[in-house]
């Protein structure tokens, strides 16, 4: 079977690999469509703190299963996607129901080879039916659950004032789901194409990064700021301006990642009796969660799939993704 793997950082190939061989209690898949994400493009340019190399990325998978045990859930020839977090389901985290932060997490395409690759074989507990959404579809429901676990942690309500900073996927993710809770959503960004793109399609208002955003967005807001604060940035100094935006008794929410220390003034957090949550991948509960959405038509997933793939052509086609004034938003992998 063919996979393609990321040998090291900016270094991508193809390997012709024998199946996995399926273990009881776990489903073979065959892979049929992969997201591109951020956390792939980390890997790619050396930026993923979770990660060694070699390794098949892509965790972002929809699937038709090919074989599985008699009394499995599912069955061959049922469209599935994969929640791509293999949990423990015994450590303090998976005990409260919180196994998106399994102390012994297994991350495909991170932790453990992932879905660019036309084989592979899953424990039958994170595949699940892919009903009432597309194949397409169901590639896309983890980041957008990412986003959805990002706004269920924040609580946020409607009305709140909410501001995404960053605005890639998993921040176009976040507004979603902020604005289907009724937040009132504004997104900042430095690509004013990205910002064109969250006006039309996302619908929130949008302000670029620029030596003026400060006012703007206090004019906003009367001087008062944002209740709830995402970052999506992946950016250290990003991050670490998020802390300016916060209204007194808001919340500061860091979706992002980076392999560095996020550092901020006490006293301007204290006065705000401000809190800061981390969000870390999503549940199962998001998973319905953008399972009701997509099925009910309020997730613009065509617009959102601006750019694809083969399988084979990923070595090429991948690099191109990150180059200088690209418009991917999501791309898909066809396997």
């Amino acid at each position: 079977m063919l996979s393609v793997i990321c040998e090291s950082p900016g270094v991508l190939r193809r390997e012709d690999r024998e199946p996995p061989h399926r273990a009881e209690g776990e489903v073979l898949l065959r892979v049929s469509r992969v997201g591109i994400c951020g956390t792939d493009m980390h890997i790619y340019s050396g930026n993923q703190p979770y990660l060694q190399y070699p390794r098949v990325m892509g965790h972002e998978l929809s699937a038709i299963v090919a074989e599985a045990d008699a009394n499995a859930h599912v069955v061959p020839g049922d469209a599935v996607y994969v929640m791509p977090y293999l949990s423990c389901g015994s450590c303090i985290a998976c005990r409260q129901g919180k196994t998106n932060c399994c102390v012994n997490i297994k991350v495909l395409g991170v932790h453990r080879d992932g879905a660019l690759t036309e084989f592979l074989s899953v424990p039958a507990q994170f595949v699940h039916k892919a009903e009432g959404v597309t194949l397409d579809q169901a590639a896309m429901l983890e980041f957008l659950a990412i986003g959805a676990h990002a706004v269920r942690r924040a609580d946020v309500s409607a009305g709140q004032r909410v501001l995404v900073v960053g605005a890639g996927p998993i921040g176009m993710a976040a507004m979603l789901f902020a604005n289907l809770r009724g937040g009132q959503v504004t997104c900042l960004d430095t690509r004013e194409d990205r910002l064109a793109f969250c006006r039309e399609h996302v619908g929130v208002s949008a302000v670029q990064i620029g030596p003026n955003d400060v006012d703007e967005l206090a004019a906003m807001t009367g001087g008062e700021f944002f209740d709830v604060v995402f970052d999506a940035t992946g950016n250290i100094n990003a991050m670490n301006r998020g802390f300016q935006f916060i209204a007194h008794g808001g919340k500061y929410v860091l979706i992002s990642i980076v392999p560095g220390e996020v550092t901020f003034s006490d006293p301007e957090f204290h006065k705000r009796e401000a809190t800061l949550l981390g969000s870390r991948n999503a549940t199962a509960e998001d998973f319905e969660t953008v399972l009701e959405a997509m099925r009910a038509g309020r997730i613009p997933d065509k617009a959102l799939n601006t750019h694809r793939m083969s399988l084979s052509d990923v070595p090429t086609e991948f690099p191109k993704l990150m180059e200088p004034g690209q418009t991917v938003v999501k791309a898909l992998v066809e396997c």
